[in-house]
């Protein structure tokens, strides 16, 4: 099979996983967004390191690395609780579809910090993108979800910004398995004080359903390093919004969850913008 296919196989595949973790997400009930975060990444973390571990690989890290590894932490950290609070208070879809405008951020951050050149048709499939995110959020003081929204939206802007980090992380020559221990192992130390002094009991359904996100979380992050083993992320990068799709179905058929008019167009705006910055990134060498 050609090797551009099985890295859409794999995207596919991983955003299936991130679906599912929403899903568990959700299903573990009403817990604080900290707690449920702290056992997805203790899970990742633990994967992690069984597979730095089982390679042999030197994670040692660079002193010069450690601030940028900290900021990818912090920023990762607040996009997780920022789509899991919107995942627990809005619909599937819309939490999903929140979390999406990540590579628009990372677009912009790459620009602002990193020097990297943005074309002005670039910039107007951004602008296209965060008109697209108005339509999901439907900011009004009649909106009794604009409050999830908003954090969903920032969650995203957080995970756009860690991006971009991992980004400058990648061009310092810093392996990706360090990269992904560090954050976990970051997240999970900073969220642990949370978790000691308020801790909320969980019964076993609740403990089953985050091991099984934090396990779909690690299954997402290993089938998208895969994907993009094997292909270039300009021909495969726009099969990752398959996510909404699958989140929406899962929403639909196991939670009877149905997005309104507004959302749905907010929706096929934002997947036109990446469809047309997937057009485009084709385009230029």
């Amino acid at each position: 099979m050609d090797r551009k296919y099985i890295g859409i196989l794999c995207i596919l595949s991983s955003a299936f996983c991130f679906a599912l973790m929403n899903l568990f997400v959700r299903l573990a009930g009403d817990l604080p967004s900290i707690q449920k975060s702290f056992f997805r990444n203790f899970i990742a973390a633990a994967i992690a390191l069984a597979i730095v571990i089982r390679d042999h690989r030197d994670i040692r890290i660079r002193k010069e690395d450690l601030p940028l590894l900290v900021l990818r932490s912090v920023l990762g950290t607040l996009g997780i609780l920022g789509n899991y609070y919107a995942v627990d208070h809005l619909i599937l879809s819309d939490a999903t579809m929140l979390n999406k405008m990540s590579p628009f951020f990372t677009l912009i951050f790459s620009a602002l910090f990193l020097r990297e050149k943005v074309s002005l048709k670039e910039a107007a499939i951004v602008v296209g993108a965060f008109a697209g995110s108005l339509l999901v959020i439907k900011p009004s003081f009649s909106n009794a979800d604009l409050g999830a929204s908003i954090i969903g939206f920032l969650g995203g802007l957080g995970a756009g910004a860690a991006y971009t980090c991992v980004r400058a992380l990648g061009r310092k020559g810093v392996h990706g398995s360090a990269i992904v221990l560090f954050f976990s192992s970051f997240s999970c130390l900073v969220t642990l004080p949370f978790l000691i002094f308020d801790f909320h009991p969980m019964g076993i359904d609740q403990l089953m359903f985050l091991l099984l996100a934090g396990l779909s979380a690690a299954g997402g992050q290993f089938s998208i390093t895969a994907a993009y083993g094997f292909a270039a992320a300009r021909e495969i990068s726009v099969y990752d919004y398959s996510q909404v799709i699958f989140s929406a179905l899962l929403g639909f058929i196991l939670l009877s969850e149905l997005p309104d008019a507004l959302s749905l167009l907010g929706y096929a705006t934002i997947i036109a913008m990446a469809i047309l910055m997937f057009l485009h990134s084709r385009k230029t060498p």
